[in-house]
């Protein structure tokens, strides 16, 4: 067996599950990294991945499949830097464990992260959310768990790979209504539903009469609904939202984008951008000031603040009462 793959065995098996206690989400992701690496390897050197040794994932090599990604495959920045995380994750673990591709090893590491533009982000108004939640026919089963996902997604701001995992043991209905999520890293957090909120889900609920185990938002198999499940039920609701809110047809929605409405509706109500961080479970602010960019009407008010062009900024005073009514006259 090549040099390659016990260093590769041993980064999931010691590092990511012993060590790094790494979430099932990491170990796909790292997974389907070097499943795509190892195959683009092969087509290019002619080898086995099993008999691939370490030095033929050289600086070269790797940068050659780095651009594979955005040509060929064509991903994004994001993805080809998240990829990029992974090769570096397991050539840091390798330092130790193949000191004879020192050099090799510290090549890799100093390719750097691509940077990415950053788009501004796209969110719903209050309008076009309304006109979503009531696309749902809530006459039939499917329409009933349509509109309490819906409407769970875009007031809690839950991630698709959150509300996906929500069991019916989550939710607290009573006093202090919330509900209880996985999140991102294995961090819980909980997240407090709205009056609206409340009712959808209890009605919902009381027709389930189910375990607390149960998924929340089950499949008709009575599983939990996948990624691209949640992905189609919100793109068909959207599409039949557009012939009510014309404003839709330009905007592409997606269960992300409704976890940017629910952010961007928090700071419109004047909520600190450090609590809708809190509230959506992300591990730092700065993540969060995107939304700050893109917010017009936040601009729109500070323009409004500033005082016009070819003007001397000063302290208002009031004019004097007696004066003024002489001015009247």
């Amino acid at each position: 067996m090549s040099s390659l793959a016990p260093i590769l065995q041993g980064f999931f098996t010691d590092r990511l599950a012993r060590q790094r206690q790494a979430s099932p989400s990491t170990v796909a992701a790292y997974r389907d990294a070097f499943r795509l690496l190892l195959r683009f390897v092969q087509d290019r050197t002619g080898k086995a991945p099993s008999r691939l040794e370490l030095a033929d994932l050289d600086a070269t090599m790797i940068g050659s499949f780095l651009e594979h990604l955005e040509t060929a495959r064509h991903n994004k920045v994001s993805t080809r830097n998240s990829r990029l995380a992974a090769v570096h994750s397991l050539f840091r673990y390798a330092q130790l464990r193949s000191p004879e591709d020192a050099a090799n090893i510290q090549r890799v590491l100093a390719i750097p992260h691509k940077q990415a533009d950053d788009a501004i982000v796209s969110f719903l108004t209050a309008p076009e959310i309304d006109a979503l939640l009531a696309t749902p026919d809530r006459s039939t089963w499917a329409g009933r768990r349509d509109h309490a996902l819906l409407l769970v997604a875009v007031q809690t701001g839950v991630r698709v790979s959150e509300l996906t995992r929500l069991c019916c043991g989550d939710l607290e209905l009573g006093v202090g209504p919330h509900l209880r999520c996985h999140g991102k890293g294995r961090k819980e957090r909980v997240t407090p539903l709205t009056s609206q909120s409340v009712t959808t889900l209890g009605v919902w609920l009381k027709e389930q009469q189910p375990r607390p185990t149960d998924p929340l938002f089950p499949s008709r198999r009575g599983t939990a609904l996948s990624h691209d499940a949640v992905g189609r039920l919100v793109a068909k609701h959207a599409a039949a939202a557009q012939q009510h809110c014309m404003s839709l047809q330009t905007k592409h929605v997606t269960p992300h984008v409704l976890r940017h409405s629910c952010a961007m509706s928090l700071l419109q109500s004047g909520v600190d951008i450090s609590v809708i961080a809190l509230w959506l479970g992300h591990e730092s602010i700065e993540t969060t000031r995107v939304y700050l960019h893109a917010d017009l009407s936040l601009k729109q008010r500070a323009l409004d603040r500033t005082a016009p062009a070819n003007t001397t900024p000063g302290r208002y005073r009031a004019p004097e009462p007696l004066l003024a009514f002489l001015d009247s006259l």
